[in-house]
């Protein structure tokens, strides 16, 4: 069976590298992804996070009078894209495992696949809603909460699978992160409700913690040490985005519920290019990652959203 992340993370003593990718939109072929990954693999990154989104609706126009709802995948599957990863870097993939679009069963195929594929670590998350709602909808047969999902994949490690008859079931061997948020996850009512799931959640059985992109520090900080005192004394690995264009200002706060500090927003709104405002994200990662190395966080684990030029800069400053 492969390493396990929580492995490589309890024997680590130093901090280390790691990077999250978005799987190309459906067309793209796989060079997209090894061209940005390529220029990464320089840092030795000891293992590579895959992201997953659920499937989108569109509507077409049939005629005058009726329009049809179609449901697409516009990205490739995760079990494809881990496959291609491992074998063409040698290295450690994460998968997520979402609970959005997916029923049990499909859940339960997908896991027999990575398994088969000695794919043995995976990030459990529910997943965003559909790009049609702002209320998250499971599936009929799927997941509500990541928890279950979590469960499903731990009761797999023990031979139970949902087919009670199996005959002389196997025992898979994955090794499971969730997701923590330093400013609190979108629909939770308060940071202590937050935190009390996120308790139960390492309690059913994950190994680590990977946070949601932030831009202050402190938040990171007062994050793992409200954590530590709820008794979750797993990894927390803080996630690093830069900030590359204007429209993040607006973009990212809206979308996954950070607060970017006043002193960033200054700079970008002072900034009259493109270039410069990368540049300004850039200045701001490299700050971070440095403060979070000198605190000997485990890993420093960087959003690409598939590119790889900013990073680049960022990483080769201070690793």
């Amino acid at each position: 069976m492969s390493t396990k992340v929580i492995e490589i993370l309890n024997q680590s003593e130093k901090t280390l590298i790691s990077f999250e990718l978005l799987p190309p939109l459906k067309g793209d072929d796989i060079d997209s992804i090894y061209r940005a990954l390529d220029p990464l693999m320089e840092f030795n990154p000891p293992y590579l996070n895959i992201t997953y989104h659920q499937e989108e609706v569109v509507y077409k126009k049939i005629n005058h009078n009726m329009v049809e709802r179609r449901v697409i995948w516009k990205r490739p599957g995760t079990v494809a894209i881990s496959a291609a990863l491992k074998y063409r870097y040698k290295v450690i993939v994460v998968p997520h495992m979402i609970c959005g679009g997916f029923t049990r069963e499909e859940t339960e195929n997908a896991l027999i696949d990575l398994n088969f594929l000695d794919v043995n670590n995976l990030l459990a998350v529910r997943g965003d809603p559909n790009s049609e709602s702002k209320i998250f909808t499971p599936e009929d047969g799927g997941h509500v909460h990541s928890i279950d999902l979590l469960k499903q994949i731990v009761d797999m490690n023990r031979g139970i699978y949902l087919d009670e008859d199996l005959q002389h079931p196997s025992p898979t061997d994955f090794s499971v992160g969730v997701a923590g948020y330093p400013e609190k996850h979108p629909e939770a009512p308060n940071m202590e409700s937050d935190l009390h799931f996120l308790k139960k959640k390492i309690d059913a059985g994950a190994d680590f913690v990977v946070t949601q992109m932030f831009f202050d520090n402190a938040k990171y900080f007062a994050f793992v040490d409200s954590c530590r005192k709820k008794g979750i004394n797993v990894p927390i690995i803080p996630g690093i985005k830069p900030v590359s264009m204007y429209e993040h200002l607006s973009y990212l706060p809206k979308t996954f519920n950070v607060n970017l500090p006043e002193t960033l927003v200054k700079a970008v709104l002072k900034c009259k290019t493109q270039e410069a405002i990368k540049e300004v994200g850039v200045e701001w990662a490299i700050e971070q990652s440095k403060e979070l190395i000198a605190a000997e966080v485990p890993v420093v684990h960087y959003y690409t959203m598939g590119r790889s030029d900013n990073i680049l800069k960022i990483a080769r400053a201070v690793f």
